[in-house]
C-alpha cells in the first residue's frame, strides 16, 4: 500500500475544458507542501476535484490516499478516510452555532464513534486553547458576521477538532490583512505541533503565509501542469523575482 496522498497523471476538465493537464503529486504524512502559481494555473481546481466537486471531472489519473482510491468515493467517504478541505471562502450558515456544527461533522465523519456530550465539549475547549480562541465563538452562527480572519480562524479550529491524515489548504491567506495572516499562519504551527502525523497541502498565489509556516516542499503550477519544484527557498525566490523568471525557464525548457 502505497504511503501518502499521491496522485498520478491527474487530468480534469470543467465543462469540457481541460484545466489540469498531468499532475504528479504526492504528500507524505507529517510533512508539509506548498502548491504555488499565478492565479488561473489550477490550483483551486486540484483541491475541489480531489474532494469530490461534481463540477470538476477527472478525465485521467489516480489519486490515493493511504492507498484508498479517493476517485471512486462520494466526497463525505473522501472526507472520512481522512482527507480535510480548509475553503477559500467560507460559507455562512446562519441559524446553525459552531458548536453544534462541529458536534453534527465530527459524527458525521466518525459514525462509530461514542463521544459523550462532556468529552467533544472538552476536546473543542482544548482545541480553542491551542489555537488562542475565545470561547464565545462557539456560540456564533458559522461564519455569519465574521471578519476574514475569523473565518480562517475557524477553518483552523474544524481542522484541529476533525483530526485528519491530510488537508488541504486553499488558498488559506486570501483576504487577510498582515495581523490576521500571522495568527492563521500561527494557528496552523500549532496544529502542525499538537498533529504532527497530519500532511498538509497548502495553496497559495502569494507566498506571504509561507513566511510564518515553512513548507518542507514547494511545488509551482503554471497552465495546469506542475513546472518546476524544490525546497523552502524556491517559495522565498518567487517572493524576490515573482513567476515571470519560471515563465522564461519553462519557456526556454529549463527544469
Amino acid at each position: 500500500m502505497e504511503k501518502g496522498l499521491v496522485v498520478r497523471g491527474l487530468r480534469v476538465a470543467v465543462e469540457s475544458v481541460e484545466i489540469l493537464k498531468g499532475i504528479d503529486l504526492t504528500v507524505e504524512s507529517g510533512r508539509a507542501h506548498a502548491l504555488m502559481g499565478p492565479n488561473g494555473s489550477g490550483k483551486s481546481t486540484l483541491s475541489f476535484a480531489l474532494t469530490g466537486h461534481p463540477k470538476y471531472t477527472v478525465t485521467a489519473g489516480t489519486a490515493t490516499l493511504d492507498g484508498v482510491d479517493l476517485l471512486a468515493l462520494p466526497p463525505h467517504e473522501r472526507a472520512r478516510a481522512g482527507l480535510f478541505l480548509s475553503f477559500q471562502y467560507p460559507a455562512s450558515i446562519p441559524g446553525v452555532s459552531v458548536a453544534n456544527f462541529l458536534r453534527g461533522a465530527r459524527s458525521a465523519l466518525r459514525p462509530g464513534e461514542a463521544l459523550p456530550p462532556a468529552k467533544f465539549k472538552r476536546l473543542v475547549t482544548d482545541k480553542m486553547e491551542l489555537l488562542g480562541m475565545e470561547p464565545s465563538m462557539l456560540t456564533r452562527y458559522v461564519n455569519d458576521g465574521f471578519s476574514g480572519g475569523e473565518k480562517k480562524r475557524l477553518e483552523m479550529l474544524q481542522m484541529a477538532v476533525f483530526e485528519p491524515k491530510y488537508a488541504i489548504l486553499d488558498e488559506t491567506d486570501s483576504g487577510l490583512d498582515v495581523d490576521a495572516l500571522k495568527a492563521v499562519g500561527e494557528s496552523v504551527n500549532a496544529l502542525r505541533a499538537d498533529r504532527a502525523e497530519t500532511g498538509l497541502l497548502v495553496i497559495t498565489h502569494y507566498p506571504r503565509i509561507l513566511q510564518y509556516l515553512r513548507p518542507d516542499r514547494v511545488h509551482v503550477m503554471m497552465d495546469g501542469r506542475i513546472v518546476k519544484e524544490g525546497g523552502a527557498d524556491l517559495a522565498d525566490r518567487i517572493e524576490r523575482e515573482g513567476y515571470d523568471p519560471i515563465r522564461e525557464e519553462v519557456a526556454g525548457g529549463v527544469a
